[in-house]
């Protein structure tokens, strides 16, 4: 048996595509894949044995060796959101993300640069945080032009376009899980943000995901120039970087204050908004939109009541009216811990 066979799968990766037949397939799929990665690119894998590659959401990724060189390879579920990835990878050529070495589109197979995966935000102090992704989105944040990558990427405008006409259609369907006034709420962000009544911002390359575990140190050697920190799993679209706010509002809601978490969340928005050179406002009313966009999804999934909870309370305590009959905000579970 050859050392790739042998590499061993994470168990909450597993567990997450096992559930119906497309994910079975893939995770079948995963030792040929990777045995075709390490041929292809001449890698061999730096992984003791027995030991767990790392894994996010929807990818599996091995710490392997090209020519004694660290790097990552990244073997993702095939989906939108990862055939696109290696677009915004190419566009920021390193600056404020992980930089790209190759791909192979129709496998979802990337090879990165590797970054100290023990060292992410998710643990960091606040204040260090909220400076630290500042500085990451402000590199993030270039303006399109005439390079071909661009022309794959789905603009923010469009998607608010289209909640417009779901969320409505989505919030009847699930029989009205939660207070009107919140749906319009964030119908009037779309609207008002949106490609019919858009407001004079700036184009960019938007990362959506940008939370606290996809923002990973840089190796010591590389910090003088590329900073201390890199994003990783973007989720690409172009639009408003204030749309990419919202993540770190939903995540880390335990650190907020248990005297006055509203006013602590709010605070946050800002703090983190003008850390970034954002407009605070902008960031409040695209994070109200995509809460609610999540908890309608919530509210039709079996097994995410917790995610339920804690989108609600974002969304409503950002647009000013924390919903009654939520679990106090200390009592709702971090993001996905509810979903089985």
């Amino acid at each position: 048996m050859t050392l790739h066979a042998m590499i061993p799968i994470p168990g909450d990766l597993h567990a997450r595509y096992n559930r119906d037949s497309a994910g079975r397939d893939w995770l079948a799929s995963l030792p040929g894949l990777i045995s075709d990665a390490l041929d292809r690119w001449q890698l061999s894998v730096d992984l003791a044995p027995g030991t767990e590659p790392w894994n996010g959401h929807g990818a599996l990724v091995v710490p392997v060796l090209q020519n004694g060189a660290p790097s990552a390879l990244k073997i993702a579920y095939p989906h939108d959101e990862a055939q696109v990835e290696r677009h915004a990878l190419a566009l920021w050529d390193g600056h404020g993300a992980v930089r790209l070495l190759a791909a192979d589109a129709p496998s979802c197979t990337m090879l990165l640069e590797r970054l100290e995966a023990s060292r992410w935000l998710q643990d960091a102090p606040m204040d260090h945080a909220r400076d630290a992704w500042g500085a990451v989105l402000r590199r993030l944040s270039i303006q399109p032009d005439e390079r071909l990558e661009w022309r794959a990427l789905e603009h923010i405008a469009a998607t608010a376009e289209r909640w417009s006409d779901e969320l409505p259609a989505e919030w009847e369907r699930l029989d009205r899980p939660f207070p009107r006034w919140l749906l319009e709420a964030a119908l009037e962000v779309c609207q008002t943000r949106g490609a019919v009544g858009r407001r004079s911002g700036t184009d960019v390359l938007v990362h959506t995901d940008l939370h606290f575990m996809n923002i990973l140190a840089v190796p010591s050697g590389n910090r003088q120039l590329r900073g201390d920190y890199l994003a990783i799993d973007p989720q690409p679209q172009i639009g408003e970087a204030e749309f990419a706010v919202a993540p770190v509002l939903w995540n880390r809601i335990h650190d907020l204050s248990r005297t006055a978490p509203e006013a602590a969340l709010r605070e946050r928005c800002h703090d983190f908004s003008v850390a970034a050179g954002l407009d605070p406002e902008a960031a409040r009313q695209w994070s109200i939109a995509r809460e609610v966009d999540n908890a309608l999804w919530y509210a039709g999934t079996p097994g995410h009541g917790g995610d339920l909870a804690r989108s609600l309370w974002v969304a409503s305590t950002l647009a000013g009216r924390t919903l009654d009959g939520l679990p106090r905000v200390h009592e709702i579970p971090d993001p996905g811990a509810t979903a089985h």
